[in-house]
């Protein structure tokens, strides 16, 4: 596998360009294409790797991938028990402003949306406030053509350039979305796996040998393209199912949570859970569970372990 570099189906849509799948899984690959992306997620979740950047995405959220960034919507496992089924629904617009759309964008009026897309190199998402106005906005958009779309699209970059304020960047400060093949192959292999096996004991040791290294090679060669290591990598990978198993209620306890993402002792959980939230487990299921902190009373850990 590979960071493959895909192409949009341009046909004779012109410059901005509208895919809507309604799909049993997300596509399931590291992938990369010269257009940057606007994408509405209107059904399905599960974890969004934009560069070396990880975080879970759910029904309802808004990115704008930046051109040429080797990105994946990792579908959650449930949705590949059934492929029958349309189990997501997602609709994105491709849009070319360093070539197509370079003379539109390189005039006067528009400095401020030149200024906000060289923002979109490292990627971003849509804060929850704006959401239902932009995906209303995504709607209409993909339902027009020609110079309707084209002006309709303008209007809403506009509008991100203009009123939407504090953007979240999908960017640990470090720009990678050069990676040759060989890099890719390897980033791919290291992705998908442990997307696929958080859950067990993943050594360095195991996982340099999906990337054909040695583990002293590996540690190197990882913390050069991502900069960070991969315990560091792995533990968000976890940490973000745990975050999605405490938003939908599906634990029994916290030491539960720690269990079925890999983490065989729930002190670790707690600690690593800190770091990377910034708050506790027993905090976090307080805050978005809505009240509902007596839920789980009896197997929450303390705020101090």
């Amino acid at each position: 596998m590979k960071v493959i570099q895909f192409t949009v189906p341009v046909a004779d849509e012109g410059a901005v360009v509208i895919q809507e799948d309604i799909l049993p899984y997300f596509y399931n690959y590291l992938h990369r294409h010269k257009e940057a992306q606007v994408t509405l997620i209107i059904k399905g979740e599960g974890t969004l790797i934009a560069g070396n950047y990880t975080q879970p995405f759910k029904a309802g959220e808004i990115y704008v991938i930046g051109a040429n960034q080797p990105h994946m919507f990792k579908g959650d496992a449930k949705y590949f028990e059934n492929l029958q089924e349309k189990n997501i629904h997602a609709i994105h617009i491709f849009f070319d402003h360093e070539h197509a759309l370079q003379g539109l964008f390189s005039l006067p009026e528009m400095e401020t949306v030149r200024k906000f897309l060289q923002l979109t190199n490292s990627s971003m998402q849509l804060p929850a406030e704006y959401e239902e106005k932009i995906a209303t906005d995504v709607l209409r958009i993909s339902r027009l053509t020609g110079a309707e779309r084209l002006l309709a699209f303008v209007a809403m970059l506009v509008y991100f350039s203009k009123q939407v304020k504090s953007w979240k960047s999908l960017s640990t400060g470090f720009s990678r979305s050069a990676y040759s093949e060989s890099e890719g192959l390897r980033m791919n292999d290291i992705y998908q796996y442990t997307l696929e096996h958080y859950v067990e004991n993943i050594t360095l040791g195991k996982i340099a040998s999906v990337a054909h290294l040695t583990t002293y090679a590996f540690c190197k060669y990882f913390k050069k393209h991502t900069r960070k290591t991969y315990l560091e990598f792995l533990n968000e990978i976890r940490i973000n199912a745990a975050c999605k198993k405490i938003i939908n209620g599906d634990f029994d306890s916290i030491a539960s949570v720690a269990y079925a993402t890999g983490y065989n002792n729930p002190i670790t959980f707690n600690r690593v859970f800190r770091k990377v939230t910034g708050m506790s487990p027993s905090a976090y299921a307080r805050q978005y569970r809505f009240g509902q902190e007596n839920t789980h009373s009896d197997g929450l850990l303390e705020e101090e372990v």
